[in-house]
């Protein structure tokens, strides 16, 4: 059996620098909130595959709704012999959609393609090419996904020109001294200086940003935005890649705001753990684009459509909202608790809606300077004491957790045990 080491040479050997790996561990196999890498040592998972395991490893639901479907066929392209499965899929989740009226979805592979054919779709109906865009924000890393992210390290680094008519405007964190007034305003500046809202398709945003740093769009923010839009003509949308499908505590993040969207994107969780990804927004809208103007080769995988099924199913069943938002109290708590010792790096504004959790570490009690290499001690120490934890954020100093929301409380436990003992870790190196 081959090493973490030996994987290690050869994946240098066999694939670019530019794909770059959190940890050197290669997984073995997992099951729910649990990872086993190659050389039998066993992990605690609060990465979730980035935001994509809301269901955990392996969910038997959803194993065996694979399994059923493998044993019917793989793949036809919808577009040419079409199925049950993602007209289903589509159906449940129009039902599900964050607005009133009548809902239509297509669906896609990636979190980067739903972004990118929103901007499409919206562009469609409107009749109109500018975007706007947040600082912060991340819409995947093809090149008008990636002209949307807004964050130039890694994602944009030696790969410009961006697709041109791609606006951003300050995205409103207290911490880093951005208002939700400096938002508005730069986007009146926007309208001043460089494109007229007659020009703009639509309005992306996240909310609650992921590699931005786990930051929730203020309501004051997503009510303006809303009104912006209907002023206006602009398409409202909402990137719920990572936010979707139960982790804040509703099926989607912008539910808490109580704004309606018109676009939605979605992947991640929806397929617990089988790509897939998509689009719902409202019928009218996305009725504009012409037949053969969307879709894909691989869109809507018949395997990937049960999944999501047998997903959905599992959300609704084991009442993953209450859960999420369960866990969240209970991730926040002990993290707070563990806030107040002087032998642990000095964190700060623990947050997050329902399961989605992050933090700040910074280096003083009681200031804000981000601290990007004690969050790097903190996560290598987490990884040696067997717990997979990410870091991400603007300054590269938040912590986010995204442990399967049917993680076990004895797991979840172990696995705020080696956080704390993690921060305590950082803090003596």
């Amino acid at each position: 059996m081959a090493s973490n080491a030996d994987l290690t040479a050869r994946r240098e050997a066999a694939t670019p620098r530019g794909v770059s790996v959190a940890y050197p561990v290669y997984a073995e196999r997992a099951e729910n909130a649990e990872l086993w890498d190659v050389e039998g040592k066993r992990f605690v998972d609060f990465a979730g595959g980035i935001a994509v395991l809301n269901v955990g490893h392996r969910h038997p639901k959803v194993i065996a709704a694979v399994r059923d479907q493998l044993d019917k066929f793989t793949h036809t392209c919808f577009q040419v012999a079409p199925y049950e499965g993602y007209v289903e899929l589509a159906e449940r989740l129009n039902a599900l959609a964050p607005f009133k009226g009548p809902a239509k979805t297509v669906f896609f592979t990636t979190g980067a393609e739903a972004t990118e054919n929103a901007v499409k779709i919206s562009r469609a109906h409107t009749g109109r090419s500018a975007v706007i865009a947040f600082t912060g924000a991340f819409h995947g890393r093809t090149m008008l996904s990636m002209a949307m992210t807004g964050k130039t390290l890694p994602y944009k680094k030696k790969f410009g020109p961006m697709p041109n008519e791609i606006y951003h405007v300050p995205f409103p964190v207290a911490e880093h001294g951005v208002t939700v007034q400096d938002s508005l305003r730069a986007i009146e500046f926007l309208f001043r200086a460089d494109v007229e809202p007659s020009r703009v398709a639509c309005i992306i945003i996240e909310p609650v940003q992921g590699e931005g740093g786990f930051y929730a769009a203020p309501t004051e923010l997503l009510v303006a935005l809303r009104k912006l839009c209907d002023e206006h003509g602009i398409v409202l949308v909402a990137d719920e890649v990572q936010t979707g499908f139960a982790r804040t505590g509703r099926i989607f993040g912008i539910e808490h705001s109580g704004v309606e969207p018109d676009l939605v994107t979605v992947a991640k969780s929806l397929g617990g753990g089988f790509p897939i990804s998509g689009v719902i927004g409202r019928a009218e809208i996305m009725d504009a684009a012409d037949p053969g103007g969307i879709g894909g080769t691989y869109a809507g995988s018949p395997v990937s459509c049960a999944a999501a099924l047998a997903v959905l199913d599992v959300i609704a069943e084991e009442k993953l909202l209450d859960r999420a938002n369960a866990i969240g109290e209970r991730i926040k708590a002990r993290v707070a608790k563990v806030a107040t010792r002087n032998d642990v790096v000095p964190v700060t504004a623990i947050r997050g809606p329902g399961a989605m959790i992050g933090f700040d570490i910074v280096k003083s009690r009681g200031g804000y300077e981000p601290d990007a290499e004690a969050t790097k001690r903190v996560t290598a120490a987490a990884i040696d004491m067997g717990l997979i934890l990410l870091s991400c954020g603007v300054f590269g100093n938040v912590i986010r957790v995204l442990v399967p929301l049917t993680v076990s409380d004895e797991v979840l436990d172990e696995g705020l045990g080696k956080l704390e003992a993690a921060l305590a870790a950082a803090h003596q190196a």
